[in-house]
C-alpha cells in the first residue's frame, strides 16, 4: 500500500469566466510555498481567457503548476475521493462551473474534483465571477455553502487603499489563502483606525 502523501495538495480549476489573473496569481505563489504540491485543471474556455487576458500559453500556465490534468480526462487520479488533497479552488468560477457544482453535474473533470471535495467534506472555494446577477445565480451559491463550500467573490479592498491592479488582486489572492491555511504575506491586513483619525 502506497504511504500517505507529506505534502499538502491543492487543486486549483480556472473556468472560463474573466479574471483569469487570479488562477494564475495563485498558482505563482502557491509555487512559492514549501511542502505544497499542486494540480491544475483548466477549462477550454479557461485556456482561451488565459491567453487572451494575460497572453500566457498553455505551456507558461502549466509551469506553474507541479501536476496538469486534462479537463476532459475524468479517470484521472484527482477524480477519486481517495485522493488525499487539502483543498480546492476554482479561480474564476464561472456560473455555468457554479451551476454544474451546485447540482452535482460532474461532467468534466474540474467539476468532478469539486464534486469530490464535496462529498469528503473538504475546502472548497469558489472565486465567482459575474455581475449583476440573477436569481438562479444566488440560489447555485447557496446550495453550494448549504453543501460545505465556501463561495468568495474577488472584490476589490478600497479600505487598504491600492495603487495597482497587482495589489486588487493580491489582496482577494490573499484572502483565498487564508481560508486554505495557507501562511502569506501577499497584502496587508487591516489593523484598524485610531479613534482620532475619523
Amino acid at each position: 500500500m502506497a504511504e500517505p502523501s507529506t505534502l499538502r495538495r491543492i487543486i486549483v480549476g480556472i473556468s472560463g469566466a474573466s479574471g483569469a489573473v487570479y488562477g494564475a496569481r495563485l498558482l505563482q505563489v502557491l509555487q512559492g510555498q514549501s511542502g505544497i504540491e499542486t494540480h491544475l485543471v483548466v477549462s477550454d474556455a479557461g485556456w482561451r481567457n488565459l491567453q487572451h487576458e494575460l497572453d500566457m500559453d498553455r505551456p507558461a500556465v502549466e509551469a506553474l503548476a507541479h501536476r496538469v490534468h486534462d479537463v476532459a480526462n475524468v479517470g484521472a487520479a484527482i477524480a477519486s475521493g481517495s485522493f488525499q488533497c487539502h483543498a480546492m479552488v476554482v479561480a474564476p468560477c464561472s456560473m455555468r462551473t457554479l451551476a454544474a457544482i451546485a447540482h452535482g453535474l460532474a461532467d468534466n473533470l474540474l467539476t468532478r474534483a469539486a464534486d469530490v471535495a464535496l462529498k469528503e467534506r473538504r475546502r472548497l472555494v469558489l472565486m465567482v465571477r459575474e455581475s449583476p446577477l440573477h436569481l438562479t445565480h444566488l440560489r447555485n451559491m447557496v446550495a453550494v455553502t448549504e453543501m460545505g463550500g465556501i463561495v468568495c467573490p474577488p472584490l476589490p479592498a478600497f479600505y487598504l487603499r491600492p495603487q495597482t491592479v497587482g495589489e486588487v488582486v493580491d489582496y482577494s489572492v490573499a484572502r483565498v489563502l487564508d481560508l486554505i491555511d495557507v501562511p502569506h504575506d501577499l497584502a496587508p491586513r487591516w489593523v484598524g483606525l485610531e479613534l482620532n483619525a475619523l
